[in-house]
């Protein structure tokens, strides 16, 4: 009995103390809703700060297309077993996500805004005027504005300027990044995503989220191209200076390079997915690849052996086609090869195909690389690998938002002008304001 007295009060406390501690700990949580897989991620944020991966859950995705989604509950299923398959492996429950979005309906631009300076002085108050001003612009009646972007201030004609507050002058001059999205497409992604018993806090367009997850300051302010090849979409995004330039989604993808494979092989999609994935290259010339491989035949017809010189030269075209087609958007959009200084970032799943960096630099005449994630913690080999740029980079966007909601709590939660609480794209956009 005296045993058990000192054992169960010992037992309880620690138990207390363990439900104390996992109350306290901080999850965040990031969903990539692709068109060929759903990759759900969930972080821990620890005492020193730092993102700590503890959760990670994907499923094969049947409900989208070319980005934008098509049967609600193909997705919402494909969502919901991620999601589980995060929440065993992190031994937690989540119920706020950070999602991304892409599709041939993004739009982007970018405007201008001018005030005069009230008190000779730069304020919050003219800053958020001036962003106001740039965003009077024409957009079609079914779309909204996903992310108003600052590239820079100009005060009195001196450009460059990227903290203003507090400085003297007379006129504020802001250039801005300016994002706009289907309104169908949006509430279709919060369907999925509320059917799945999860609330969406923020959206954020895929190639921006890539771009945080695998670009250096230096490659942003000398100039460069980050290429997302995904399943359904190739996404782009160009900065300069610091700041990004040009957003654009390309509907042609990785996908159709299987289905190139599937139809000259007369292999099944599946087999066709796991060749490009294990044994594709892009450069039909390159050494190495007189490999052969066994290639499975359609209903009972017996399997084949072909080289895997053959394969690149199915994949090549289709690849190079990709990279041609980014090309002509970046020159159509106003961006020549010359200043991108950097170069090209390859990222997302396509980029590892073997020698798709030299042809990147063929097509593009530039240095190129495979973009791959920046060092966190708990990142092991299996995350850090482009698959996962998005989803990364959209975790990093809920941790940035998080400990912006944990400075608020120390004094007021975000506010707007009218002192009312921010909505949902008043958060997005003070984000993204304020933090490229």
């Amino acid at each position: 009995n005296l045993v058990s007295k000192i054992i169960k009060p010992s037992v309880r406390q620690h138990s207390e103390r363990a439900i104390m501690e996992q109350q306290q700990n901080k999850y965040i949580s990031a969903l990539d809703i692709g068109t060929s897989k759903v990759i759900a991620l969930i972080g821990e944020i620890r005492e020193d700060n730092e993102i700590h991966i503890v959760g990670l859950g994907q499923s094969p995705s049947r409900g989208l297309r070319a980005g934008m989604v098509t049967n609600i509950d193909a997705t919402a299923q494909a969502i919901r077993q991620a999601v589980e398959d995060a929440e065993l492996m992190a031994d937690t429950k989540i119920s706020h996500v950070v999602t991304g979005i892409a599709g041939n309906h993004i739009r982007s631009l970018n405007s201008q805004g001018v005030v005069k300076i009230k008190d000779g002085e730069v304020s919050q108050a003219d800053i958020d005027r001036a962003i106001e001003t740039a965003k009077a612009i024409n957009i079609p009646p079914d779309h909204n504005i996903l992310h108003t972007v600052v590239q820079e201030y100009i005060i009195d004609n001196q450009p460059g300027v990227k903290e203003p507050i507090g400085m003297s002058g007379v006129r504020l001059d802001t250039r801005v990044h300016i994002i706009t999205g289907a309104n169908t497409a949006l509430q279709n992604i919060q369907k999925c995503i509320q059917r799945c018993g999860l609330q969406m806090d923020q959206i954020m367009l895929q190639p921006l989220a890539s771009g945080h997850a695998v670009l250096t300051e230096d490659e942003k302010d000398l100039g460069v191209c980050v290429i997302d090849i995904g399943g359904g979409t190739t996404d782009i995004a160009v900065y300069t200076n610091g700041a990004i330039r040009h957003t654009a989604v390309i509907p042609v993808a990785g996908d159709l390079i299987t289905k190139d494979l599937a139809q000259a092989l007369r292999t099944p999609h599946s087999a066709a997915e796991y060749i490009k994935i294990h044994y594709g290259a892009a450069i039909p010339t390159m050494d190495g690849l007189d490999e052969m491989i066994e290639v499975p035949s359609v209903g009972d017809r017996q399997s084949r052996q072909i080289s895997r010189r053959v394969l690149a030269e199915i994949i090549g075209p289709r690849v190079e086609e990709i990279l041609e087609l980014t090309l002509n958007e970046l020159r159509r959009s106003g961006f020549p090869e010359e200043v991108l200084t950097s170069g090209i970032v390859l990222t997302g799943g396509a980029s590892m195909l073997t020698g798709i960096v030299e042809l990147a630099e063929e097509v593009f005449n530039l240095p190129a690389r495979i973009g791959v994630p920046q060092e966190m913690g708990g990142v092991s080999e299996r995350i850090r690998n482009p698959r996962y740029s998005t989803a990364i980079g959209l975790l990093q966007t809920a941790y940035a938002a998080e400990e912006g909601e944990q400075t608020s709590r120390t004094g007021a939660i975000a506010l707007n002008d009218s002192g009312k609480k921010m909505g949902l794209w008043e958060k997005i956009q003070r984000f993204f304001r304020d933090n490229f």
